[in-house]
């Protein structure tokens, strides 16, 4: 069964989450540029490409599945946060922010999953 993915809450935040990363590591130092910056913008795209990529298959597992990569970018990008945190890029406030917000997209993401887990 295939969904559309431009009416799901967790495509819309991840999206919007995609560009508030992109404007936070845009303050990073330039040195990061092809290292914690690229891995950081690189997680937060895969979020809602892989939420769209699974509503796009033809069988919820393969829904799943592409919904369980989306959650597992989304793990690698509060470790990134927590990292951009420990080196001092960012300050706790924005640390906060972020984590809660990756938290939430995270939950939401899970149960649209558990609905289609055989």
């Amino acid at each position: 069964m295939r969904h559309n993915f431009k009416n799901l809450e967790i495509w819309k935040r991840s999206r919007k989450l995609v560009k508030n990363v992109y404007l936070t590591t845009k303050t990073f130092p330039p040195e990061e540029k092809f290292s914690l910056i690229s891995q950081m913008n690189r997680a937060a795209i895969s979020i809602p490409s892989n939420i769209a990529e699974g509503c796009g298959r033809s069988t919820d597992a393969q829904l799943v599945y592409f919904l369980d990569i989306a959650i597992g970018s989304n793990c690698e990008l509060e470790t990134q946060f927590y990292l951009a945190y420990d080196i001092e890029y960012i300050s706790a406030e924005t640390l906060d922010k972020f984590t809660d917000e990756i938290a939430q997209i995270r939950r939401m993401t899970i149960r649209f999953s558990d609905k289609y887990r055989k």
